[in-house]
């Protein structure tokens, strides 16, 4: 029975090491199968601008917002859907507004549905690339230009972008 105990105070420790280890390759896969916290593509405007545009086809592309849980802010898209050319570039926008009276910084982060089609959502601007550092009640519109691969699969004719702004610090001095 010793021998037993003992054996579960080495093992537990290592098999605890190696699940936290391989947390973020996991994470990764769970957010590459749904499409969950900004596994969108990046690509340069050099990409952008080397892609032939499916003039046939048009896709509809749906802007969310919310905010987490106790967030001071108001948050919404300017427009809440667009149809859009396959390779062709967009910009449109999100309205931020800081409602303290003090100092705060906000992070906005993506996602896509359907998880499929995150891949193919590619950004060349946005205001999700970095922090957001607001002043008392400052409002700002945030720029967002995107690109929808022309290699999306044929099947999927709406693409549903979400982010969620979250406040990083609720007092900046």
């Amino acid at each position: 029975m010793r021998r037993f105990k003992q054996f579960h105070l080495i093992v537990i420790p290592i098999a605890m090491f190696g699940f936290g280890y391989l947390m973020v390759p996991i994470y990764d896969i769970f957010c590459d199968i749904t499409g969950l916290n900004g596994k969108t593509g990046s690509i340069s405007q050099a990409e952008v601008d080397a892609l032939d545009a499916d003039q046939d086809r048009r896709v509809r592309v749906e802007f969310i917002s919310a905010l987490n849980q106790n967030a001071q802010w108001d948050f919404y898209p300017e427009v809440k859907s667009m149809k859009v050319t396959p390779g062709k570039s967009y910009t449109t926008t999100y309205t931020a507004t800081n409602r303290l009276d003090q100092n705060t910084v906000g992070q906005a982060v993506p996602s896509v549905a359907p998880a499929q089609a995150a891949t193919y959502f590619n950004k060349t601007e946005c205001f999700c690339f970095v922090q957001q550092s607001f002043e008392p009640l400052e409002s700002r519109q945030m720029p967002l230009v995107f690109v929808v691969d022309p290699k999306l699969p044929e099947d999927i004719n709406t693409l549903t972008l979400s982010y969620t702004f979250f406040d990083v610090n609720s007092r900046i001095n």
